[in-house]
């Protein structure tokens, strides 16, 4: 395998606050680090704090290729990154999520909070539906993520999802796993909506 991936894209959902544990900035700095070691450009949201500002201040200095979608009132109260140059400026939350999808490759869920949920949940639904195809990889340090994957489960479990669902996300426990984990995603379809009932 070689050592750059590039030219591939991936988008990374995380948290904005700074009001939490270490552990969730070693794993995003990290993370940050592998992708800069493949040549994996990131979209993100576009912020200067917490997990978002240290995936993109050390994406910055490592040399790697990150760029900042945002909504202008975000813009307005001073919330984006000032050390990334490519910001993508939008009209609101709707446009930003619809931006972070376009010409990108996999989405990374690092721990967050309901804007996160958000996010990763939209992105599930769309793949559901074969609207969005490519591998979803839920980063779950600390176990974080515990309680979201016990309920995804239990969808299925209970019959809110088939087993097949339980293919659109993989859940890693490292930032090393999650690399590997897009490569060896499983397929997805544009006809998964032929099955999205369960």
């Amino acid at each position: 395998m070689s050592t750059s991936l590039a030219p591939f894209q991936v988008c990374v959902y995380c948290a904005s606050s700074d009001q939490i544990d270490a552990a969730y900035f070693k794993d995003t700095e990290r993370l940050a680090e592998l992708l800069v070691e493949r040549g994996i450009n990131v979209v993100y949201g576009g912020g200067g704090s917490g997990l978002m500002g240290c995936l993109a201040t050390t994406m910055v200095r490592k040399g790697g290729h990150i760029k900042g979608i945002m909504p202008h009132f975000m813009k307005d109260v001073e919330w984006a990154h000032k050390e990334v140059k490519e910001f993508l400026f939008v009209a609101d939350m709707h446009e930003r999520k619809k931006a972070f999808l376009q010409n990108t490759d996999a989405l990374i869920a690092l721990a967050g909070g309901c804007g996160t949920f958000e996010e990763l949940f939209e992105a599930i639904t769309l793949k559901k539906l074969g609207l969005f195809t490519k591998p979803i990889v839920i980063l779950n340090t600390n176990g974080y993520y515990d309680p979201l994957v016990e309920m995804l489960d239990r969808s299925i479990r209970e019959g809110f999802m088939g087993e097949v669902h339980a293919q659109m996300w993989t859940v890693v426990s490292r930032p090393e796993e999650i690399i590997p984990a897009i490569l060896n995603a499983a397929p997805w379809s544009e006809d998964a909506i032929k099955f999205a009932k369960g």
